[in-house]
């Protein structure tokens, strides 16, 4: 199975398991419990880890043969796991906002030393607990034979964390166009210091067109659909633009192409 589809599988999967709970669901003894607990914990502080981690088990599962201890190709009988990483398991991680690195968790020095995740690893992990845990999970990984309960437990905390950190806001009703209009130029031009702000004038135009398409009788029979990560590139995903609207067919009708700069319609 390609991997983009299996991670996009599973991952509606495990979605569907931990629904509206915040309990994860395992049958996994709890000495592994404890292990991969300690990594959500430490998912945002130390997210080299838990990329190194997921990208470890879901390369153990699609190719159960590798010893996924020697995670570079340099090491004998090795395999390229920032290279894995790098093209499936970071950008999925950026698409389900989850913790993530910039591109790989191969690029910190304690994870990318030329020598297998083993005991003798020489890594300077920090702190030493956290180095600890990390190797006996691998090690786990290596010799487990239900990798996808371990996938499935680190997804369901990952939801749960992620779902933890929204918050409901209250719909404003009855305000002029003119202090909406004031109020998203000061919301795009904001000094943000976390990851996103460029998806902002992605969801303003977005919630517009879901007033739009009900409204507007040239949209009679269009379908707006759903938005997908401001991350992912067209030619990945099949989509023309940021916001896509389709006719009864599902043929292209109307896109939108929309950066801080300027927003781009091609019809």
């Amino acid at each position: 199975m390609e991997v983009n589809e299996y991670l996009d599988r599973f991952y509606v999967e495990t979605m569907a398991l931990v629904g509206s709970d915040d309990i994860i669901k395992s049958k996994l003894p709890q000495n592994i419990t404890n292990l991969l607990d300690t990594i959500l914990e430490k998912s945002e502080s130390a997210k080299a880890v838990i990329t190194v981690i997921l990208t470890s088990v879901v390369y153990k599962i699609l190719n159960p043969e590798q010893d996924i201890r020697n995670h570079q190709s340099s090491i004998e009988n090795g395999y390229s796991g920032r290279t894995f990483d790098t093209k499936y398991i970071t950008p999925f991680l950026k698409n389900a906002k989850f913790p993530s690195m910039a591109e790989s968790g191969w690029l910190t020095r304690s994870l990318e030393q030329k020598v297998p995740y083993d005991n003798n690893y020489s890594g300077a992990i920090r702190p030493q607990s956290l180095k600890t845990t990390f190797l006996s999970t691998i090690d786990y990984i290596q010799k487990a034979t239900h990798n996808e309960e371990v996938l499935s437990y680190l997804l369901q905390g990952l939801i749960i964390q992620r779902n933890a950190q929204q918050i409901d806001l209250a719909k404003p009703h009855n305000l002029p166009i003119a202090t909406i209009i004031h109020l998203l130029t000061q919301h795009f031009n904001a000094s943000y210091s976390s990851e996103g702000a460029s998806k902002l004038p992605v969801l303003a135009l977005y919630a517009s067109y879901q007033c739009l398409i009900n409204e507007v009788k040239r949209f009679e029979n269009k379908i707006l659909l759903p938005m997908e990560s401001h991350t992912s590139a067209d030619s990945r995903s099949g989509r023309i633009g940021d916001i896509d609207i389709v006719d009864e067919k599902e043929k292209p009708f109307e896109a939108v192409e929309v950066s801080l700069q300027q927003c781009s319609y091609c019809l």
